[in-house]
């Protein structure tokens, strides 16, 4: 029985997309950043046939390569998670998702500041771990919650977790995730505690992401619905709002991620059907922080662990690896970057092949689906095997 796996490589990107300049990217290449780095590693992901899409030619492609490759370009007006993930499932999002470059309304925060019962501090874009050195005392001392966002369509709730419980904390994302419909339909309400004192206040990993709905159906809703298992790791769940899933783990880092992943591999009641993991920690940790090294390295991490989990794939098992947008930590912006994103596709039944620049990461919604042999029509997608 027929099982994919396909892991998200938060923030990956390859290149400038296109239209890069027009959300303030041009010459945005999140991989070929991390490539100078000296903790950079991406042997097996070459042998797999990196170096082979389009506009890696920077990397040694070797003699050979054994996967099916694909540079991919997204069609959605956006650049974020949310609408990545959402696309890499089969929906193109024609209008990008809200983003508050001066503050939320006033009316929002009112609203929510009442059901919550607590007052508010900043609401302005912030880095997350500047945004707690600025206000981290005060919330301390008056309890009030810091809100803040980002140039993504985030709502973001600030909380010392000796101050605010992590469940009041996750409460009030589900307060504000109701307030914030319609015209005001962030992509993520997302909870960020942190710990510490005055001066040394860290960001802890019980974050949790509170996403709008997807506008319609995904390849997840395909799949479980026609019997087949969707199994999520990671933010997966988060992303979706759990739709379309039948199963999932939440973790605190890539290292867990690639250890639940291995497990499900091994796992023999899983038969057929889908396993999506995102491994937030490139995205996170490294592209926001600007942590060239710390990228290159998570990569490395993340390549050692490919020979291991392919020997243990099964006849009919298919590997595949993505990204859902760039997040280059080295250019001059904390924020996600407009680019192309990699796709490699590897099983025994794969022919290993360049297949050039294809339109729409929802290309990776038609092969799995088609692959499952699940009825399902994604938007805009390119026909690639």
């Amino acid at each position: 029985m027929k099982r994919i796996f396909l892991f998200v490589l938060d923030s990956c990107g390859i290149g400038e997309a296109p239209d890069a300049s027009a959300f303030g990217d041009a010459g945005a290449n999140t991989m070929k950043r991390i490539s100078t780095s000296p903790k950079f590693c991406a042997q097996n992901l070459i042998k797999l046939g990196l170096g082979a899409i389009d506009g890696c030619e920077y990397l040694d492609t070797g003699a050979s390569f054994s996967g099916a490759v694909a540079r991919l370009r997204e069609l959605s007006r956006g650049k974020d998670t949310t609408i990545g993930h959402w696309e890499i499932s089969g929906i193109v999002s024609e209008r990008p998702l809200p983003t508050y470059p001066n503050g939320f309304p006033k009316s929002i925060l009112d609203a929510f500041s009442q059901k919550v019962g607590r007052g508010v501090l900043c609401n302005l874009p912030y880095s997350g771990t500047a945004v707690i050195d600025k206000y981290g005392e005060e919330h301390m001392k008056t309890g009030d919650l810091i809100v803040y966002t980002s140039a993504d369509s985030v709502f973001q709730i600030a909380a010392h977790e000796e101050v605010v419980p992590l469940e009041s904390l996750y409460e009030y994302c589900r307060i504000a995730r109701g307030i914030l419909t319609g015209e005001h339909g962030v992509g993520r309400v997302i909870a960020r505690p942190f710990v510490g004192e005055v001066g040394s206040f860290r960001r802890t990993p019980n974050r949790h992401d509170f996403s709008v709905l997807p506008p319609k159906p995904t390849m997840l809703d395909a799949i479980s619905q026609s019997g087949k298992e969707v199994i999520a790791i990671g933010k997966i769940t988060d992303i979706f709002a759990g739709q379309g899933i039948t199963r999932s783990t939440f973790t605190h880092s890539n290292t867990e991620g690639m250890e639940e992943t291995m497990k499900v591999l091994l796992d023999k009641t899983f038969t057929e059907g889908l396993c999506f993991t995102n491994l937030v920690d490139f995205d996170m940790l490294y592209g926001h922080r600007q942590d060239i090294d710390g990228y290159a390295a998570a990569l490395a991490e993340f390549d050692a662990f490919l020979p291991t989990f392919m020997e243990n794939m099964g006849e009919e098992d298919i590997l595949m690896i993505t990204a859902d947008h760039g997040c280059d930590p080295g250019d001059t912006s904390t924020d996600h970057t407009r680019e192309y994103v990699p796709l490699i596709i590897y099983g025994k039944g794969v022919e290993a092949k360049n297949h050039g620049t294809k339109d729409g990461f929802s290309t990776i919604a038609r092969f799995v689906t088609k692959a499952l042999g699940v009825e399902y029509t994604p938007d805009g997608a390119s026909e690639l095997i």
